[in-house]
């Protein structure tokens, strides 16, 4: 069977990347060819994504991935989720999407729950409540001239798919972050749509991963020097089902973390759950790949990290990652912990001095030293994985026996190796650009460079890709006694 090179274009809250991917019955590996920083833009108190600077990292990407492989068979686009565009009727561009670490987004929650309860809206969308799912955003840009204006929108890779092909749609994977699609019937909940008083023709027609979507335009073929017919193909369209498909598990009995800015953490189902019980517990059912379901709970992150990071190179500190870690290690664990899901963590700004207020909230000495902190942020994270696949086991019905610790975290051994220990299971590292990987196999399928379903798509992954193994160890007591200092 054939070779085909694919790329995939992978786009992080904090950089893109456009990796080549050679696919074939034996065979899967990347080549990263093109990497650009996704850096948002604040203007007139509004934090924006520069959609137009990353629609040029795209191309450029595109370009060096001709360059790379010689020829490219397909384009794939995966994307964080809930942000979108709006086009006039003109299809053009009504301003740059809006940041989901915007403020203005949260001020839609009452008035949309003032028309569909809490309960209610779970019990159709089956998402987590968070208060920048694009419901929230969409309510808030009401009475705006530019929801007015607006005819069409478009989830982030959607509009790129849509600048690339000319084609219109919402791929349904990520088409189940925004709280306006049915998550029983996977179609748009139109009643839904009418009762919170939007349009039903800003919602264009789904598209699930596999589907073609059409093909790279003329002036996107002279732009980037490609050679065409180029297919452009849906894949999971929202980086964590793509990430997902990447997971190389051997079995149905394995959560997930797929670690970056955001932690996804939770199990693969084949229905939703929709229990009170699920929606009180905070847990999301965002569908995946092959009609699989996603029930998961969105945990803060390595965005902690991050932002201490930046906050520290600020002032003039050394935030050399490694040796942070490496610190870290030397600090005993449970200094301090906290909740990262604290919606104080969310915007960003100045994460050490957070903690430290929390920390002092909570009866706590705060961190006094950066390897404090960081060990404090991936301690506080492994217990959040560990209450997170307990009960996604518990309210789901699914026994876990591995978790799958995948995307850039796996290259963290300390924060895998604590999150075997609080788990109590072993932990797989590994791939890190799962995400990437995942989008490569739902192209190469799509083309007939592979067949079966997500079972054999993973008995690739686990030929070809590399992982490490993280056994559990320490004191089980000592991790309950942590997880009892955070608030319930």
């Amino acid at each position: 069977m054939a070779i085909s090179a694919l790329a995939a274009v992978d786009l992080g809250a904090s950089s893109g990347r456009v990796m080549v991917a050679r696919v074939g019955a034996d065979r899967l590996d990347l080549t990263e060819v093109h990497r650009f920083p996704n850096r948002p833009v604040r203007t007139g108190g509004t934090l924006h994504w520069d959609v137009l600077g990353l629609y040029g990292g795209v191309l450029d990407g595109l370009r060096a991935a001709g360059r790379e492989a010689g020829r490219v068979d397909g384009v794939g686009i995966d994307s964080w989720a809930v942000d979108h565009g709006l086009l006039d009727a003109d299809g053009a561009l009504l301003g740059n999407p809006v940041h989901y670490r915007d403020a203005r987004h949260a001020t839609a929650v009452p008035a949309v729950h003032a028309v569909v309860p809490p309960e209610e809206l779970y019990r159709v969308s089956g998402l987590q409540h968070l208060p920048f799912n694009t419901v929230f955003q969409l309510a808030a840009r009401r009475g705006t001239a530019q929801l007015a204006a607006a005819r069409t929108a478009l989830l982030v890779p959607d509009l790129l798919a849509h600048w690339l092909t000319g084609a219109v749609g919402a791929e349904l994977t990520n088409a189940s972050t925004t709280g306006l699609l049915d998550a029983t019937t996977g179609e748009w909940a139109d009643e839904l749509i009418d009762r919170l008083g939007l349009d039903r023709g800003l919602f264009p027609p789904l598209r699930r991963p596999g589907d073609r979507l059409g093909e790279l335009t003329d002036e996107v073929l002279a732009e980037t020097g490609l050679t065409g017919p180029v297919p452009v193909t849906a894949v999971g369209s929202h980086d964590t089902a793509s990430a997902v498909v990447g997971v190389p598990a051997s079995s149905d009995r394995f959560a997930y973390v797929s670690c970056g800015t955001w932690s996804l953490v939770g199990v693969e189902l084949d229905e939703p759950v929709l229990t009170e019980a699920s929606r009180a517990a905070g847990f999301t059912n965002e569908l995946g790949v092959d009609g699989t379901v996603r029930y998961l709970r969105n945990v803060m992150g390595l965005w902690l990290l991050q932002e201490s990071q930046r906050t520290w190179t600020a002032h003039g500190l050394p935030a050399d990652l490694p040796e942070l870690l490496a610190a870290a290690a030397r600090v005993p664990a449970f200094t301090a912990v906290v909740d990262p899901d604290d919606p104080r963590f969310l915007p960003p700004g100045d994460m050490p001095a957070r903690i430290a207020a929390v920390c002092a909230e909570t009866g706590q000495t705060p961190p006094q030293s950066q390897a404090e902190t960081v060990r404090c942020i991936l301690d506080s994270l492994a217990l959040a994985y560990r209450r997170a696949v307990r009960r996604a086991a518990e309210l789901s019905g699914r026994d876990v026996e591995v978790v799958h610790l995948v995307g850039g975290g796996a290259r963290n051994a300390l924060l895998c190796q604590l999150t075997a220990d609080a788990c109590r299971v072993p932990v797989l590292a590994g791939p890190v650009e799962a995400a990437a990987l995942g989008n490569a196999l739902v192209q190469a399928r799509a083309a007939g460079t592979l067949d079966g379903g997500l079972p054999e798509l993973r008995a690739l992954l686990r030929a070809t890709q590399e992982v490490a193994t993280f056994t559990p160890s320490g004191s089980p007591a000592a991790w309950d006694a942590a997880e009892a200092r955070l608030p319930t």
